[in-house]
């Protein structure tokens, strides 16, 4: 099957060289894709899409206020059949979210609570974790590997009959690697017959290998693997809170049962209107890309290791603990990325937008080379 993100992947040549940066948008860009404006302080601490929300998701939420007298959830239903049709699953396998964080949040309540074990790999993205432990859920820990990629022989080997989720951040962040392809289908679909496997495939979109899977095929298997979506990274819409899961029917009833913050009818119309939105989806892919080279072709005349990245941002390794690097960042108006244990000394820099990126990098090189 092939995804929404292969054709347009296909169709803008990203597996090839990208165009030589270029800082200044044209007037028509710039209404287009709403870029973030530089400000006194540059924020690339959070992985937020500078671009974004577009111009047309822009129309669309002001015709929706027009609704915002409305419950959501008749407009949740039509996007979740939208979803569901992209999927190639049922909409009773889509689950709208107040942001890909409810979904998560949610998951581990539903089933690791009260003593359940989630195995999950460190670092990685904490939002399940940290909520499921508040409601009594045990964490086992997996260290990635000196590539910074999960181990996944020794999460296999950690399954056992108290283990009631996996969770695989692929990419993960804040490492910015991804299992490989024949692994990540062979270990989901083995796992997924002893526990579930949850799938969080917030960074998908960034991956460049070709072809490269998502595990929502499995669920059209109807095994135990739940997916997780967001509308917050490359489609510029971190603000508005709307996320999914994509799951087989038994589950997505469990979880159902304890949404909580659903979303809105703003949130919806423009979610509904980015998904078609191809114009800026290719332009935040481009843009994004032409970022990471600016950083890693400065990392390497700097001499710091980094991880390759299939994400929105560079973990590398700063060779000094992160809290000083930040200091000094900030010091030069740019926030960066907090630790991340047990790397203290490496840091994961978003790309912001291509000016905002030259600025970080020219910091990064008077901070490394002419101290």
């Amino acid at each position: 099957m092939q995804t929404r993100r292969n054709w347009i992947r296909s169709s803008i040549g990203l597996g090839g060289l990208l165009l030589t940066p270029k800082f200044a948008l044209s007037k028509e860009e710039i209404r287009k894709f709403n870029p973030r404006p530089l400000s006194k302080t540059i924020k690339l601490s959070s992985n937020e899409n500078p671009y974004g929300p577009s111009e047309k998701v822009q129309k669309a939420v002001i015709k929706a206020f027009e609704n915002g007298c409305r419950y959501p959830r008749a407009y949740s239903s039509a996007l979740a059949e939208k979803l569901a049709k992209l999927h190639g699953v049922s909409s009773e396998n889509i689950i709208i979210t107040g942001g890909s964080t409810e979904g998560l949040k949610i998951t581990g309540l539903t089933f690791a609570n009260n003593g359940g074990e989630i195995i999950a790999a460190k670092p990685t993205f904490l939002a399940m974790m940290n909520f499921a432990e508040q409601w009594g859920a045990k964490i086992s820990w997996v260290p990635v590997g000196e590539d910074k990629v999960y181990n996944l022989n020794e999460i296999n080997n950690r399954i056992n009959t108290n283990t009631k989720l996996v969770f695989l951040c692929n990419p993960n962040n804040p490492t910015g690697t991804v299992v490989g392809k024949e692994s990540l289908i062979d270990f989901c679909s083995s796992a997924s017959e002893k526990t579930i496997v949850f799938s969080d495939e917030a960074y998908y979109d960034f991956i460049q290998a070709p072809n490269y899977p998502s595990m929502d095929s499995l669920v059209r298997e109807g095994k135990n693997v739940i997916v997780s979506k967001t509308f917050s990274k490359v489609y510029g819409l971190a603000g508005f809170r709307i996320g999914y899961l994509i799951a087989p029917s038994h589950l997505s009833k469990e979880i159902r049962k304890n949404i909580v913050a659903m979303t809105n009818v703003l949130a919806i119309a423009a979610a509904d209107t980015a998904i078609d939105d191809n114009e800026f989806y290719n332009f935040s892919l481009n843009k994004i890309i032409q970022g990471r080279k600016i950083i890693t072709t400065t990392l390497d005349k700097i001499g710091l290791k980094y991880t390759p990245s299939n994400t929105n941002f560079v973990f590398f390794h700063s060779k000094r603990h992160i809290d000083d690097l930040s200091k000094q960042m900030l010091g030069q108006g740019i926030k960066i990325g907090r630790p991340f244990p047990p790397f203290y000394d490496w840091c994961r820099i978003s790309i912001g937008t291509l000016e905002e990126t030259q600025i970080f990098a020219n910091t990064l090189e008077n901070i490394y080379l002419k101290a």
